[in-house]
């Protein structure tokens, strides 16, 4: 069965002001697929992210979603659009101030019509996928930066979304804790049938759960290559990528 297209991303330009960060982004993110934005540090990934989820207009093009572009539509349908993503930030963007449960809840007191118990037990129910069954009243001081993270991604999934977005998920956790939020990302991906796409410059998560890519190009200020980050490792003909992907060491001691 040919994939399915997710989002279409159409001659995508990305500036602040007059200063250009990317130009000319044409990708496909199919259904399913774990798609990672890659390149250096100031090359625009975050900038694409904001464009992807809502945050930032292009500066020209568009992304289509199911084949609806998002900017051409208007604000009440984008905002529709958008409540069918998740979004788990760097810092997990948790509310200190509130317990687990009551972050999780959140977006479902605010969306949804359902009684205080049932996004009681839909809340808990989420935050038991992520591993922190349990862990509905603690808050977020009192737990390690890896089940923050979980914690994060509970709330990101508590509408149900048909695309989850990370934004660096395993910075700042160590290479165990990493290991497992990647595992659970994959095993979410799996049993929820929604389609992944992360920001990373974490060389283990890309290679552990990335079937597809871009990579941005600081320096050109284009995506030069995308596929398979397993393939591109190998096979890429630009410099910088087999560089990124291989930090400079032999592609047999990556893997």
């Amino acid at each position: 069965m040919a994939p399915r297209p997710k989002i279409v991303v159409k001659d995508m330009d990305l500036a602040y002001g007059d200063v250009m960060v990317q130009r000319d982004l044409n990708f496909t993110v199919n259904e399913g697929d774990v798609f990672a934005i890659m390149g250096r540090s100031g090359c625009g990934k975050s900038t694409l992210m904001k464009q992807l989820i809502g945050l930032k207009t292009p500066a020209r093009g568009d992304a289509w979603y199911d084949g609806k572009a998002l900017w051409a539509a208007e604000p009440e349908e984008r905002q529709a659009m958008v409540r069918h993503f998740g979004i788990l930030y760097q810092n997990g963007a948790l509310w200190s101030s509130l317990t687990l449960g009551e972050n999780v809840a959140l977006p479902l007191a605010e969306y949804t019509d359902l009684s205080e118990r049932d996004i009681h037990d839909l809340a808990c129910l989420k935050l038991g996928l992520v591993g922190l069954d349990g862990f509905e009243d603690y808050y977020p001081a009192q737990l390690s930066g890896g089940m923050r993270k979980r914690a994060g991604l509970a709330r990101a999934m508590a509408l149900d979304p048909d695309i989850l977005f990370f934004d660096e998920p395993s910075a700042g956790l160590d290479p165990i804790s990493s290991r497992r939020l990647d595992d659970l990302i994959l095993a979410l991906r799996d049993s929820l049938g929604c389609t992944v796409v992360i920001v990373s410059h974490e060389l283990a998560s890309i290679f552990a759960i990335a079937n597809n890519s871009i990579f941005l190009d600081a320096e050109e200020k284009r995506a030069i290559d995308g596929g398979d980050p397993k393939v591109l490792v190998r096979e890429s003909v630009h410099p910088h990528v087999r560089e990124f992907l291989t930090r400079g060491e032999p592609v047999e001691a990556v893997r």
